[in-house]
């Protein structure tokens, strides 16, 4: 791999890397996802690599990139040679610290040792994997492709090959009770991640899961057993040594996702890929883009020399919507927001918060005002999405 450039001072850069491609679809999910068939790995390096050449022309920045995700889709399914190619053009257009965070996302099927082996030798250094659940009726009601132990079994070699090991686990699932919950999450905490993901299932428009909600055939907990739920995996996870540090994720110290609370904290971040969002700074001003989100569309696109890139859109962002962002995001960390900090990156005055809505949500025991840190409550994070809106609206 190429030489990875030394800066303890730079500011967090992320580089979010999109593959767009799974064995099979899974009725939870409305990512950007397709089945894998026929994909020319080579032909995509190159497409990955002309995007990364244009973003480093358009972007203003002369430090080195300080975490890299490889996100999807099932980046697992890429051949190490392949992600190794992507991080030397990262490298060789922004630089990458020495220290990076190089996240990627993989399932349990068709993991072994020296697949995980030419991972972490091709630069993966932190290893994120989907296990969802360790029931196997549940596993196979989300539609997934492995059983419990095939997880279990992944799950351990991970935790040998990589120093940074992290699962991912679904929970609020239908007729899931708090006691088979306890069972199931103690038994992944037995596993010893150093990191977990537990997100509650959400059902989404366009999914089958969605279609089968609206048909009234799928319905979840009731809100006392999803508190429930909610509850004792804060306690587990505690108890286990892996802390809360936003509202779906828990991490031993040290451990926590750096890649993903620079972009909670509103700092920039490069999306590469079909589909995949960034926040970068173009001529001193953040931007949003979007790339192209159908893969043979964006393949295309970043393959035609005359193009070089796959993005659909690059739009300024303006200064209310910089802020509400990092309102927004950064109240998803258990240490919360810095109201100063938040308004002065934004370029907009203090005098700009609704003090009296902050007050009337402190009051009612959504919010802790401490100082200048503003921090939902555990009652605020059970109802977030609402909270923030609230505290947002006009």
């Amino acid at each position: 791999m190429s030489e990875r450039l030394d800066t303890s001072l730079a500011e967090p850069l992320g580089v979010y890397v999109h593959w767009p491609f799974c064995l099979s679809i899974c009725p939870y999910c409305d990512f950007n996802v397709h089945v894998f068939k026929n994909v020319d790995q080579d032909s995509w390096l190159k497409a990955y690599a002309a995007e990364i050449q244009h973003l480093g022309h358009l972007t203003d920045y002369a430090h080195p990139v300080t975490s890299v995700f490889f996100g999807g889709g099932t980046p697992s399914l890429v051949r190490p040679d392949i992600l190794e190619g992507v991080l030397n053009e990262i490298t060789s257009v922004w630089g990458l610290s020495p220290n990076a965070e190089i996240t990627l996302e993989a399932n349990p099927v068709g993991l072994d040792r020296p697949l995980l082996v030419d991972l972490k030798t091709a630069g993966i250094t932190r290893f994120s994997m989907g296990v969802q659940s360790l029931d196997d009726a549940a596993l196979s009601f989300l539609g997934r492709t492995h059983n419990a132990a095939d997880a279990i079994a992944a799950f351990a070699l991970a935790r040998d090959v990589f120093d940074y090991a992290s699962l991912d686990m679904i929970y609020a699932r239908p007729d899931q009770t708090v006691d088979a919950w306890t069972a199931e999450l103690t038994t992944a905490l037995a596993l010893a991640p150093d990191h977990l993901s537990a997100y509650q299932l959400t059902i989404e428009q366009g999914t089958n899961f969605g279609k089968l909600y609206q048909a009234g055939r799928l319905t979840l907990p009731e809100e006392d057993v999803q508190i429930g739920l909610y509850d004792v995996t804060q306690s587990l996870c505690h108890d286990a040594g892996l802390a809360a540090y936003e509202v779906s994720n828990h991490a031993r110290s040290g451990h926590e996702s750096r890649h993903n609370i620079q972009c909670w904290q509103g700092s920039p971040y490069i999306g590469i890929g079909p589909g995949a969002h960034g926040r970068v700074d173009v001529e001193g001003q953040r931007h949003a883009s979007i790339g192209i989100k159908q893969p043979a569309a964006w393949l295309a696109s970043a393959s035609n020399l005359s193009v070089g890139h796959g993005l659909a859109s690059l739009e300024r962002l303006s200064k209310e919507e910089v802020f509400e962002e990092r309102m927004m995001f950064g109240l998803r960390l258990v240490e919360g927001v810095s109201l100063s900090n938040i308004t002065e990156n934004a370029e907009l005055p203090v005098g700009a918060l609704d003090l009296v809505k902050i007050n009337f949500l402190v009051s009612a025991g959504l919010l802790e005002d401490r100082q200048d840190r503003l921090v939902a409550t555990r009652s605020g994070r059970l109802v977030l999405d609402r909270l923030v809106a609230e505290l947002l609206l006009a």
